[in-house]
């Protein structure tokens, strides 16, 4: 039996149009959310995601700024810039796009934004809040793939869940929300003897390492959920996922596929995070 696909882009339009409205009632008290995007030199892809952020608000009706910066900006130059936003009140969420230039730090960058203002939940108070269960703005790849959990009715409560990754971006937050969910939560990485091993015992298992078609089928609990955050082009130009899609369709039980898996979710929560921060901004609830 093949497994379910799950259609994160389908799931993601769902939240557009639900963020859509929401936008409007605000519209009615004369508020909009507001998002700027600093984007730091020529980065190809990145300039794709800012252009593709941008659009995305300007379609939900927000008010939306894209700040580009040469290669050589200085770090304390570009810090300014953030705080200067920090500051601005018809500013909701602020994103500095990665990967940054060599001689600017990304973690200066990211302890420089607001924590009412970090809409991707870089910020250490965000990530403490994460960890210890208070409410934050939660990162964005993390809590789509919680999301689309919640969407197709699986609900991680009582399931083995094995993260294959340990990023501070995706592995590590992940993990987090999954325990918050009530899964027992076993986190895997390059220096895990016996991977695929470890993989196979999860009832719902995520690949989000960054190398193309690693997960195969016998790494896959018959009827589990696989769950592929990586995005990877290959050599002919086309995009890939860590799992090997077609290999693992016939032993998975649900399974996100790339593109239109997990990728459509990310931005959707941004707009999620930028308009909750707007809402409380206003003293609205949330």
């Amino acid at each position: 039996m093949s497994a379910q696909v799950i259609d994160g882009k389908q799931i993601a339009d769902t939240i557009r149009e639900e963020i859509r409205a929401e936008v409007l009632r605000l519209q009615d008290k004369g508020i909009q959310p507001g998002l700027v995007v600093i984007l730091v030199g020529e980065d190809p892809g990145s300039q794709v995601y800012v252009r593709n952020k941008a659009k995305t608000c300007e379609d939900l009706g927000y008010h939306s700024v894209v700040v580009r910066l040469p290669a050589e900006t200085s770090e304390a130059d570009l810090l300014a810039i953030v705080g200067r936003y920090n500051e601005d009140s018809a500013i909701h969420g602020i994103l500095v796009q990665f990967p940054l230039p060599q001689h600017i730090r990304e973690k200066a960058v990211i302890d420089a934004i607001s924590v009412d203002k970090d809409v991707d939940g870089f910020h250490p108070v965000s990530v403490g809040n994460l960890v210890i269960g208070d409410d934050a703005l939660l990162p964005c790849t993390p809590s789509g793939v919680i999301e689309l959990l919640r969407r197709v009715d699986i609900s991680p409560a009582g399931k083995h869940a094995v993260v294959i990754g340990r990023s501070n971006l995706v592995g590590k937050p992940l993990a987090m929300l999954l325990l918050r969910e009530h899964a027992t939560v076993t986190i895997c990485h390059s220096r895990t003897p016996n991977l695929s091993e470890m993989a196979c015992q999860a009832d719902i298992l995520v690949a989000a390492v960054g190398v193309p078609r690693m997960v195969k089928r016998d790494w896959v609990k018959p009827g589990a959920v696989v769950i592929d955050v990586g995005v990877n082009r290959l050599p002919d130009g086309k995009l890939c996922g860590d799992v090997d899609f077609d290999d693992v369709l016939p032993v998975a039980g649900w399974v996100t596929p790339v593109p239109r898996g997990v990728g459509p979710m990310t931005i959707m929560m941004l707009m999620a995070n930028t308009l909750k921060s707007c809402k409380r901004a206003h003293g609205l609830d949330v």
